[in-house]
């Protein structure tokens, strides 16, 4: 009884020390990196639409020369 007990005490300790320093030393707040991460992901999808919209008229224009009597 006594090793669980000083097993929870250590873990309750050890988690409270971490907990404290991963907020210390956060880069930025939860807001703030929310609002990153949403523009990062804003950007990518706008780099996604863009590349299928290129590909996608390459493809109309190699259709169409396929399809041209020879």
């Amino acid at each position: 009884m006594r090793r669980a007990y000083g097993f929870l005490i250590g873990a309750f300790i050890g988690g409270s020390i971490g907990a404290g320093v991963a907020l210390l030393f956060t880069p930025m707040a939860g807001k703030d990196l929310r609002f990153q991460i949403s523009d990062r992901a804003q950007g990518v999808a706008a780099s996604v639409r863009g590349a299928a919209t290129s590909k996608r008229i390459e493809l109309q224009e190699r259709l169409e020369t396929l399809r041209a009597p020879r």
